[in-house]
């Protein structure tokens, strides 16, 4: 199951069909296969065309498929590290020196706050849900554009239409069934159609309503490892960001708070 943001899934009732849809037609995509549950009877043959646009502007699917490890802070309130391949997270919060351990699978894991492990099995269960919950949401703003093919999710083509700047772009909607921790939330995505980069996105916390609750951009892509990745969301910055090509394996296991932070 892959992920989204302040826990952004969505089931939609309501599709709104577009009279003449506009499929890319550049060539040089590359293979984007979709994750196991992707909801493509719900989804447009647009829309499907678009997100393999964005994949492959982003470094392709099989970039991202090599691309184990990421790192980033999450607007300076935490430090992730993800181990995709093996379902692995560390979190640490500087608020409470937060440590949180996850995996494999997202599953098992540990957990210390204020230096002290916790134990006791419910506070335990308490801070692994949580940090599901962190991981869920985080990785959704640093990855949603190559997660939109992911399980669960329904895609739809929107058309031309303009960002909030009035730059022009093609919209996607996203809608979610049965994963995720809110699968009540829906997402519309712009995208550039001249670099097929994502430029905005918009939140609904219930895909019944007809304004978002927020709306960021995705700016300044840069270059990490074989991935292009965007943190400027506006007024909100994703800040250190790495992909690693090995990773420690104290840092899947030490619940020392720190071992994240810059050196």
């Amino acid at each position: 199951m892959m992920n989204r943001i302040t826990l952004f899934a969505l089931l939609a009732g309501l599709f709104l069909s577009c009279d003449r849809p506009s499929t890319p037609t550049t060539a040089a995509v590359e293979q984007n296969p979709p994750a196991p549950g992707f909801r493509s009877e719900l989804s447009d043959s647009a829309a499907i065309a678009w997100a393999d646009r964005v994949m492959t502007a982003m470094g392709g699917r099989a970039a991202w498929d090599g691309s184990r490890y990421l790192s980033w802070n999450f607007f300076g309130r935490r430090r992730l590290l993800w181990d995709k391949e093996q379902g692995r997270v560390r979190i640490e919060r500087p608020s409470d020196s937060l440590v949180v351990l996850l995996g494999p699978e997202y599953e098992s894991g540990a957990c210390a706050r204020h230096g002290t492990e916790m134990t006791e099995p419910d506070s335990l269960a308490k801070y692994l849900d949580l940090g599901r919950r962190i991981w869920i949401n985080d990785s959704y703003w640093l990855a949603m554009p190559f997660k939109l093919k992911d399980s669960g999710v329904a895609l739809r083509y929107f058309g031309a239409d303009t960002t909030s700047t009035g730059a022009s772009a093609e919209k996607l909607q996203l809608t979610f069934e049965e994963v995720g921790v809110t699968p009540d939330n829906k997402y519309w995505v712009w995208i550039d159609p001249q670099t097929d980069l994502v430029t905005e996105w918009a939140y609904f916390q219930s895909a019944a309503d007809s304004l978002p609750a927020i709306v960021t951009p995705w700016q300044d892509y840069r270059r990490y490892g074989a991935l292009l990745l965007s943190g400027d969301r506006g007024d909100r910055e994703l800040s250190e960001i790495k992909v690693w090509t090995e990773a420690p394996p104290a840092l899947f296991s030490d619940l020392t708070y720190g071992l994240l932070e810059p050196e």
